[in-house]
């Protein structure tokens, strides 16, 4: 037999891990960021302060494992999502990826709300932490689709005059050293590409969307494809159904 087994005391404390980041989640749903705590959670669960602090030894612990947990999932899901489509399909690669975001927002609300909206009051996340890594591989997806559209791109949006200078020094070295190629126009359009994937996809989840429609999923997609046709990409891109909800 390959592999270890996990003894039972290691389950019962991933299942208790689980179960606190789960309450986490749904307190920031019913009272906003500032109602996690360790002291509400340890409550809600029935447990002492001091046997929740052996889990998580502080709230910010605990905050910087639920966004480097909710955003990695977010980014993986987008990651399967593209890589289903070939390589040859860069709009469809790059409706694949919004349409597993939009989906993944959906069905977790309060982890879309915990890294993409209002930030929890007081936390200060480390340098090198799980949610700047899941960070980083969003952010070099958004990058490498944009890269693969480029040669059709460069022709409606290669005029624009930007300049290294006017972007986030970090953000300009990932790019210079894994993207060799790209000029300072398509940083911008990454960065406006990303604007569109998640503008309407806040709208929803922060309720403004729904209230006018009953059918966000139709307006996304149509978004979406928009977006894929003012990159000059061809006709292949956009077979994917629509996602109703």
């Amino acid at each position: 037999m390959s592999g270890q087994t996990i003894s039972r005391r290691d389950r019962l404390r991933a299942q208790t891990s689980a179960e606190i980041k789960a309450i986490a989640l749904k307190l920031m749903a019913d009272g906003g960021p500032d109602a996690i705590s360790l002291r509400a959670i340890a409550r809600e669960m029935g447990m002492t302060a001091g046997a929740i602090y052996s889990y998580f030894a502080t709230r910010d612990d605990l905050v910087t494992t639920l966004i480097g947990d909710v955003y990695s999932s977010a980014v993986t899901a987008a990651e399967s999502a593209r890589d289903a489509v070939p390589d040859s399909d860069p709009g469809g690669r790059i409706l694949a990826w919004a349409q597993a975001m939009r989906e993944w927002a959906v069905a977790n609300p309060e982890g879309f709300r915990l890294i993409y909206g209002d930030p929890v009051p007081g936390y200060r996340p480390p340098e090198d932490g799980p949610g700047k890594q899941a960070e980083l591989r969003a952010c070099s997806g958004l990058i490498a689709l944009v890269a693969d559209a480029w040669p059709a791109a460069r022709a409606l949006h290669g005029d624009r005059e930007y300049r290294w200078a006017d972007f986030d020094a970090d953000l300009v070295a990932h790019v210079r050293a894994d993207f060799p190629d790209l000029p300072p126009a398509a940083v911008a359009l990454t960065l406006r590409v990303w604007g569109r994937m998640h503008g309407l996809t806040a709208l929803e989840i922060y309720g403004h969307l729904r209230a006018l429609t009953h059918d966000p999923g139709s307006v996304y997609l149509d978004e979406m494809r928009d977006l894929i046709a003012s990159l000059g990409l061809g006709p292949k891109s956009g077979r994917q159904p629509a996602v109703k909800g």
